[in-house]
């Protein structure tokens, strides 16, 4: 009788397996034997569930992710004012918790800046539009709870977008020192404009 493989759950399998040694290593330093080795496999079943490294790496990202957002429901649901909020929700830049999945994230933007792909512009695109949903989601109860003036939804995408470009110089420059006192200065100064003054 022949054995059925799962062959969505395989792919994870093989993709968490190797998690570890992209985040040592990092993609460029990694060849598919090490990959095959790590995981327990031959090279061929790489080659059968996953298309290049890249691929290994958008796997890990996107199960990640899923676990990621999980936990920061939780977190948010136990938070009460607007500005607490986004402070957790980008807390993702600099908290502990989130460093390998930040790790991770690092290889698969330089992957897609330097060799995009359609699956992966498809993938980057869907990130930022439900993550700036679920952030405008939080806007949105501020507004309606009183804690900040509408006009702040017209800074929602510009604020998310800011947050990842304060990231991204934190990891490409020695311009910030500090990215959660930089962030959170930001959006300080951000909120003493949009708070609803009582």
């Amino acid at each position: 009788m022949a054995i059925v493989v799962d062959k969505v759950q395989k792919r994870k399998d093989i993709a968490l397996s190797c998690k570890s040694l992209f985040i040592k290593q990092g993609i460029n330093k990694l060849t598919i034997s090490q990959i095959a080795k790590e995981a327990g496999v031959g090279k061929g079943t790489i080659y059968d569930y996953f298309k290049n490294k890249e691929d290994i790496v958008f796997e890990i990202v996107n199960i990640l992710m899923q676990e990621h957002n999980h936990i920061k429901e939780k977190n948010l649901a136990n938070l009460f004012s607007t500005k607490e909020k986004i402070k957790q929700f980008f807390s993702f830049f600099y908290s502990d918790e989130d460093k390998e999945l930040r790790e991770l994230y690092k290889e698969f933007v330089s992957i897609s800046l330097v060799n995009p792909n359609e699956e992966m512009i498809h993938f980057q695109t869907n990130c930022f539009e439900n993550y700036h949903r679920w952030f405008e989601q939080i806007l949105q109860e501020g507004v309606d709870k009183g804690e900040i003036t509408p006009k702040a939804l017209h800074f929602s995408k510009g604020l998310f977008a800011t947050a990842e470009g304060i990231f991204i110089a934190n990891v490409a420059t020695k311009a910030i020192e500090d990215i959660q006192k930089e962030l959170d200065l930001y959006i300080d100064t951000l909120f003493s404009l949009i708070e609803v003054k009582k």
